[in-house]
């Protein structure tokens, strides 16, 4: 019986490495052998941002790969604990009654729903903002190199 809150936990803090998908599709699941991809892509243009500054053109094409996964768990996660008892227990617990407990919303569902919704757009945001503060930066500083 796989437990909707459970799920909507591990989707918000262990999602970038595929963690809920592990926990409710087994460790056959392929999106969560790929998950750690983007979060390890991710992680590595900190690290270049870290050692060679935010000019460095790998470290801003990589590091909204980090933002894009994590906001993209924390959805995950929204959808799993908006999801209706009947829904997730005809999903995800085949056999049991549609009203099983395992898949009702509690207070610790809500409450993985509410953080996931706010750092997931949090993250969301600053990633767009990075992504388009550094690509126009880089077209101004080409322009200028055509122009002279």
């Amino acid at each position: 019986m796989k437990n909707k809150t459970v799920a909507a936990w591990l989707a918000f803090l262990g999602g970038p490495l595929g963690l809920h998908c592990f926990y409710l599709r087994g460790l056959g699941s392929l999106p969560g052998w790929l998950l750690p991809i983007p979060t390890a892509l991710g992680v590595y243009g900190l690290e270049r941002a870290r050692m060679y500054g935010l000019d460095d053109a790998w470290s801003w094409v990589l590091v909204p790969l980090l933002g894009f996964t994590i906001a993209g768990c924390a959805l995950t996660a929204i959808i799993y604990g908006l999801m209706t008892p009947e829904k997730w227990n005809a999903r995800y617990n085949a056999g049991a009654p549609l009203d099983a407990p395992q898949g009702r919303t509690q207070w610790l569902t809500i409450g993985a729903v509410v953080l996931a919704l706010l750092f997931g757009s949090t993250i969301l945001m600053a990633s767009i903002a990075f992504s388009f503060q550094r690509y126009f930066e880089y077209q101004v500083e080409e322009g200028r190199k055509i122009s002279q």
